[in-house]
């Protein structure tokens, strides 16, 4: 019916029928109806305006109607699509997340808001002009926008509803990830995201063919002009066909614009999504070659850029067109000239290549050495705390400042070259029409001024595809770089997936057996192998322990039954669910009861019976919001055995089949272990299979079955009697155990014989006033106990967020940073006499030629030329002037932004990185940091120009027509209230953007570190899930940016257009007022250009907003609160300070940061010098808060610690730092090589690196590496054991050879041997020294002179071990009372 209504009418009487129909239907249809049909009559509509070509003759008329066609169509299949969603769609839409959690099936929860709508169900017009955005503008104007605002992303946004279609794709098109190549990538990213890469190039298509409209019809405008009798209804064709191509080319531009940036957030959320799921699947040896730095690295920059690439991807084949149409138009203008043209062009292209490849270089070079700048600063953030502890913070910054002189070097030549390339192509045009002037003087072919405008016109839209190919070329490099990238991380090598045969729950008695077994850590190194000979069976329910000495393979074993080392040979099979707890904890940051669920529903009564049996209770009450506490980054505000403690609880909580518990009561006192071991392993584990390693022999005799192990070997099984009596690797572990107890037990009984008088008792260099005095002390701590509750707070606070506009300052901070802001005055009057120079040779051509053809030239052709060269010539040189000062300008900005960043940072208290998780700092030393060094110069570059060209374009046109300043000023002042309303939006987003990227890193920081549990547990959909919910978060506020970016631009496109229609209706209504002809050409032709730099404008404007916003966060960095100064010079200790090692401990009051509570409150004492003292206290007594004051990490409240008589605050830091020693509770090493994590500050010679070496008793290990102090230290020193690590630490201690050693939990890690030798070892070597050791092995602290006893940051006693264990009632005589019974009959009776 509608075929015969259509065919059989005329066009005027079909327009009508059309319009008349469609009102009807819409009135009498309902929705989804409409929806259905209305494509329809739109797709008629488009025939429509087709057959209407044909009673007009121009060639506007065909491309403005057929492209009305194209995009009602376009809008059709938007508005036909949106009403088919799918029921996770429907949902989303609806503001409410009905999707079922269960099984871990993606989930969002968020808020309805009545005022939002999003792009999903926007309508029809909503969508033309992008109005959908505009109740989150209006919202944005009215208060300061939150995530809570933001509308919800549909489906196809979301990482959720893409990746898993994408990576599908990307397997079935190369088989396996790993087989993946940067061509397949490519590919199959550009298949993900066809449909919206296809409609922007059909929208850019339409754009192009609508820009040259103008150009096209310039001449026809100055010779109806200059007629002298001329026809008004002519003239105003002209005119409407002017503004009808100018609002299509508009009208597509911003759609184009908003499909490509939306296909960008879709790639980025793709790729990022499927690094992270590579980074959980790597093995050790991949994750040794690429540290967290460097894979963070490709999610903020790599991911990003080629996100970003979607703006350059139609720029080559658009650039031939572009060339096509021009010549196309040119050839009508000036003729044969054209080919001179076309060549010219040719030859401006050609030049690209040379300095792409060199920019392709420049840009991997630079990437390369970002990744190790950021390498090294991820590795300095995760041990902050020792760095400090040992006052090596700034020769760690010299590290990377050192690297960053080499990346800079190559920014300087990328920089460079970029202002080189500004240079050639910015002149291209003038380059390109010299030529074609040129040749038309030579060929004889006259130029007239609506001729010679047309091609001016022409050169100006050409101007953009020569100056953009530059930067797409080396955009193209980039992303080439990028993608290279990429597919080497996802080529790198994942699990073996075959180590461990898993067998369906129940169907085999055995939970475990391993059947020659071979395993190592490096594959390709055949002969090393890290596990032997292995074989072992496990029934179900069974207890095993596992024992040996430092570095015998205890940890690898259970690895290996995780599935973690690679297998040569032998086979493994485990029947049931896995639970693991790893000897040095891994904590997310969150909530503690998130952590013991990581990811069960609550059943409240089983998560009390765990929390119960792992001793937490007492520590939940203590803490500021109980299990609601959020813990900092790395279990950073929790002690070494709450850490352990909160492990243990996650793994019973999850109820698993076998549990694989590595070394788990090192990191707790001797109460707390009995408690764990009788609760846990007896208790909620009876029934469990359990395979436990430790160094501690008490908690052997309770096991089913005793393995121990020697250089990779189980050298012995059975129970603990047999074994006992069968060979000489057990005896010496049970033989030093039992020579520490024997210890024990003499003191015992020493004391038992003793008179319990006080007065004749020696006790140990304290005179009796001393400890009547220390004794009154303690006494008056205990009466404050109910002193004043300070706030509290959680640790870890929301990042920092300014409000509101940019401030000014910060703008002005970043154009005074370098040389105090002398260039900008260069900068501008070189812009301005690039544009003045510019107008001027226009003006020059378009006077000095003749209208028609029959007029004869005042001026010859030579004259013409050499005038015209001579301006275009001085125009080249300002252009190069302002591109080089920018660039100077930039790079000493960006040079100088990020020492004062990283120092301010490096020279932060301990308590900023408590607080601070490092993907905060690492987000701004990464994405904010690269804003500054590549982007926001060309960016205030461009802004400034910009406004230089407006102002220009706008000072031509009045010479036409003055009277376009009664339209310019209301129009003007309606676009700067446009951008104003539209800022406050617009900044929020930028600044939620840069908020929403840190918490991305910061779960991908930890998930890479966490990935052995992760996978232990088999929770790698969920963290996959945790993952994909963070990057949406992310891409909200960024996608919604751009909308809003869109929004505006739509709105200042129609307003400039008004300027240029009224501009034009005033020339053809008033023709007699025209001067000259050629001016209002000239008027015209920058008027057509006017919507396009008023857009840039805007454009720039809002772009620099959002990126001063990293600015504005590096500034808020370089303002860190410092630590006291490293060296006071008035006041610095003398070269043998400390020479006594005296501690006097004064009223000591410590809190980790003002709006949390006290945690040391009020402790005084004195820790004799060349003493030694042992400081126990149940785990969370703050042991190591108190070493933590000694050493000024924290620093007091009130009171004081003095040292020999000087007190610590009143020297400086490192002054302090350097004359103190400590083995902290982790042992830490640094990528590098033995030598430099020994002796990073270079000070000792190797003879004394090999003398410590051998009184540590690595020498020999040391000796036996291929590079020997050179040997090679991986990252985090993941390729040395615990226990060696640890002796690492005490290798620095005896090279230091300070006066006052600290041991904080030092033999935590090792077995009972190596920890006699370490005690043997600072016995020898530290026998003159004071040492303060921090130990939960009774037998570490009974050899000391003193025992300290702390509780809830408090002294309970104080006293010497003799006189403490002589008061059977004292909380030292209890502990050593447990120990010794535990030691003696285990714990199955």
């Amino acid at each position: 019916m509608y075929f015969l209504i259509f065919f059989s009418q005329s066009p005027i009487n079909l327009s009508y029928s059309l319009n008349h129909s469609l009102t009807n239907f819409i009135l009498t249809t309902d929705y989804s109806q409409q929806v259905n049909s209305i494509g329809f009559f739109f797709k008629i509509r488009s025939i429509h305006y087709c057959l209407r070509v044909y009673q007009t003759h121009k060639i506007v008329s065909e491309i403005g109607s057929s492209i009305t066609g194209f995009f009602l169509c376009y809008v059709n299949c938007s508005v036909t699509n949106m009403t088919k969603h799918d029921p996770l769609e429907e949902s989303l839409l609806k503001g409410e997340a009905s999707v079922s959690k269960s099984n871990g099936s993606y989930s969002k929860e968020t808020k309805g808001n009545d005022i939002l709508t999003s792009y999903s169900n926007a309508g029809f017009f909503s969508i033309l002009t992008f109005s959908w955005m505009s109740p989150l503008i209006t919202l944005g104007s009215k208060k300061t926008l939150d995530h809570e605002h933001l509308p919800l992303l549909s489906t196809n946004d979301t990482a959720y509803g893409t990746f898993s279609t994408f990576r599908n794709k990307l397997e079935s098109e190369c088989g396996n990830v790993r087989s993946v190549t940067t061509i397949k990538l490519a590919k199959v990213l550009f298949f993900s995201t066809r449909q919206g890469i296809l409609l922007s190039g059909l929208f850019a298509l339409l754009f192009t063919c609508a820009s040259y409209v103008g150009p096209y019809l310039i001449d026809n405008l100055v010779q109806y002009l200059n007629e002298e009798n001329k026809v008004k209804k002519d003239g105003y064709i002209l005119a409407i066909a002017f503004i009808a191509a100018k609002l299509v080319e508009c009208l597509f531009m911003r759609h184009w614009m908003f499909k490509f940036q939306q296909v960008g957030v879709r790639m980025q959320s793709m790729l990022v999504s499927m690094i992270y799921a590579k980074g959980l699947t790597l093995s050790r040896q991949s994750k040794e070659g690429h540290s967290s730095g460097e894979i963070i690295n490709l999610l903020t920059v790599d991911a990003a850029r080629i996100g970003e690439f979607c703006w350059y991807m139609h720029d080559p084949w658009m650039a031939v067109l572009q060339v096509s149409l021009a010549l196309f138009i040119l050839h009508r203008s000036v003729g044969v000239a054209s080919i001179a043209a076309f060549a010219a062009t040719v030859v401006v292209m050609l030049l690209n290549l040379p300095v792409a490849s060199l920019q392709e270089k420049f840009q991997g070079k630079l990437m390369e050495f970002k990744d190790k700048r950021m390498k090294a600063t991820s590795e300095i953030l995760m041990n902050m705390r020792i760095l400090k502890l040992q006052a090596w913070e700034m020769k760690f910054l010299s590290k990377i400042i050192q690297l960053r002189k080499t990346e800079e070097m190559w920014l300087k030549k990328f920089l460079v070259g970029t202002a080189i390339v500004r240079f050639l192509f910015f002149n291209a045009p003038t380059f390109v029409a010299v030529v074609t002037f040129g040749a038309c003087v030579l060929l004889g072919i006259p130029l007239e001024s609506g001729k010679i405008l047309s091609a001016l016109a022409t050169f100006r839209i050409l101007q953009m595809p020569i100056y953009n190919l530059p930067d797409t070329i080396s955009m193209i490099a980039q992303t080439k770089v990028s993608l290279d990238r990429v597919v080497a991380f996802l080529r790198l090598n994942d699990l073996q997936t075959d180590v461990v045969e898993k067998l369906p729950r129940g169907s085999s008695d055995i939970a475990v057996e391993i059947v020659d077994g071979r395993f190592s850590w490096d594959v390709s190194c055949v002969n090393n192998t890290t596990l032997k000979n292995i074989n072992l069976r496990v029934f179900h329910g069974m207890r095993v322990a596992v024992c040996g000495t430092v570095g015998s393979g205890k940890s690898s074993l259970l690895s290996c039954i995780i599935g973690e080392i690679p297998k040569i040979s032998g086979t493994l099979k485990v029947c049931g669910t896995k639970a693991y707890v790893s000897q040095s904890p891994w904590i997310q940051s969150g909530k503690i009861e998130e952590n013991v669920l990581f990811g069960r529903e609550m059943d409240r009564e089983k998560y009390e019976r765990v929390i119960e049996a792992c001793s937490l209770k007492k520590d939940l009450e203590v803490l500021p919001f109980g299990d609601q506490t959020i813990i900092g980054e790395k279990g950073i505000n929790l002690s070494g055995g709450q850490k352990q403690r909160v492990q243990i609880a996650r793994a019973l909580y999850q109820d698993a089949d076998i549990y694989l518990l590595d070394d788990p009561f090192s990191a707790v006192d001797a109460h707390t272990g009995s408690h764990l071991f009788k609760e846990c392993l007896l208790g909620l584990l009876k029934t469990k299979t359990v395979i436990y390693i430790t160094h501690q022999v008490e908690f052997l005799p309770d096991a089913d079955l005793i393995l121990v192990m020697k250089e990779g070997r189980i050298t012995q099984s059975g129970k603990y009697n047999d074994i006992l009596k069968s060979g000489t690797d057990f005896m010496e572990l049970v033989g030093a155990h039992r020579a520490a107890l024997s210890s024990v037990k003499s003191l015992e009984r020493r004391i038992s014989f003793k008179t319990s008088s006080i007065t004749g008792e020696d006790t140990g260099s304290l005179s009796d006033f001393e400890l009547e005095q220390e004794v009154e002390n303690i006494d008056d701590q205990n009466g404050q106990l109910d002193e004043t509750v300070k706030p509290k707070g959680q640790l870890v606070q929301e990042e920092e967020r300014e409000k509101g506009r940019v401030g000014f300052n910060v703008f002005w901070k970043y154009i005074t940073t370098a040389y105090g802001g002398a260039l900008m005055p260069f900068i501008f009057i070189s812009q301005i006499l690039t544009v003045v120079l510019q107008i001027a040779s226009n003006f020059w051509m378009a006077l000095a030629t003749p209208v028609s053809a029959t007029t004869e030239p005042d001026i010859g052709s030579l004259t013409l030329m050499v005038v015209y060269v001579s301006l275009a010539i001085g125009s080249s040189f300002a252009t190069l002037a302002r591109a080089f000062l920018a660039i100077i300008a930039g790079y000493k900005t960006a040079t100088m932004l990020f020492k004062q960043m990283h120092l301010s940072f490096i020279r932060a208290p301990m308590s900023f990185f408590d607080s601070t998780p490092s993907g905060r700092i690492l987000n701004r030393a990464s994405t904010d940091q690269s804003a500054i060094d590549m982007t926001i110069p060309n960016i205030a570059w461009g802004f400034t120009y910009n406004v230089v060209q407006l102002l220009g374009n706008i000072a031509v046109m009045s010479q036409a027509a003055w009277q376009v300043f009664i339209v310019l000023i209301p129009v003007m002042a309606a676009c700067i209230w446009y951008q104003r309303y539209y800022s406050a939006s617009a900044r929020e987003l930028a600044r939620l953007t840069g908020i929403c990227q840190a918490p991305v890193i910061q779960h991908f920081s930890e998930t890479i570190s966490g990935a052995t549990t992760i996978r232990s547990f088999e929770q790698q959909s969920r963290f996959n899930e945790i993952n994909m919910k963070l990057i949406d978060k992310y891409s909200q506020p960024k996608l919604y940016s751009a909308s809003a970016m869109e929004w505006l631009s739509f709105r200042l496109d129609i307003l400039s257009s008004t300027i240029f229609a009224f501009c034009l209706v005033f020339l053809i209504s008033f023709p007699s007022s025209i001067a000259d002809p050629s001016i209002a050409g000239l008027a015209v032709t920058y008027g057509i250009n006017l919507n396009s730099v008023q857009f840039n404008l805007i454009w720039f404007l809002c772009n620099l907003e959002n990126k001063i916003i990293s600015v504005e966060r590096i500034l808020q960095y370089t303002s860190i609160p410092s630590e006291a100064p490293l060296v006071i010079e008035d006041n610095r200790p003398d070269h043998s300070w400390p020479s006594f090692g005296e501690v006097h401990i004064q009223d000591l009051q410590v809190q980790y940061a003002p709006h949390l509570p006290l945690v040391l409150r009020g402790l005084t004492c004195t820790f004799i010098p060349g003493a030694k003292t042992g400081i126990v206290g149940r785990t969370g007594s703050e042991k190591t808060t108190l070493v933590q004051a000694l050493f000024r990490l924290v620093e007091p409240v009130a009171g004081q610690i003095l040292i020999d008589n000087i007190n610590i605050s009143s020297i400086g830091i490192h002054d302090l730092r350097s004359r103190l020693s400590i083995i902290p509770q982790d042992p830490t090493m640094f990528e590098g090589t033995v030598r430099s994590n020994l002796d990073p500050l270079e000070e000792y010679t190797d003879e004394q690196i090999w003398e410590a070496l051998d009184m540590c008793q690595l020498g020999d290990e040391v000796r036996k590496k291929e590079g020997k102090l050179d040997s090679t230290v991986t990252d985090n020193g993941e390729n040395w054991s615990m226990g060696q690590r640890q002796l690492v630490c005490l290798g620095r201690v005896l090279l230091k050879k300070s006066k006052i050693l600290v041991l904080d939990e030092a033999t935590a890690s090792v077995d009972t041997a190596t920890d006699n030798l370490i005690q043997l070892t600072v016995k020898q070597h530290f026998s003159d020294c004071t040492v303060i050791t921090i130990a939960h092995r009774i037998t570490s602290i009974l050899d000391s002179d003193m025992v300290l006893f702390l509780s809830e940051g408090l002294i309970e006693e104080y006293d010497s071990p003799k006189k403490l264990l002589k008061d059977k009632s004292s909380s030292l005589a209890q502990l050593v009372a447990e120990y010794t019974r535990r030691s003696n009959t285990g714990f199955g009776s």
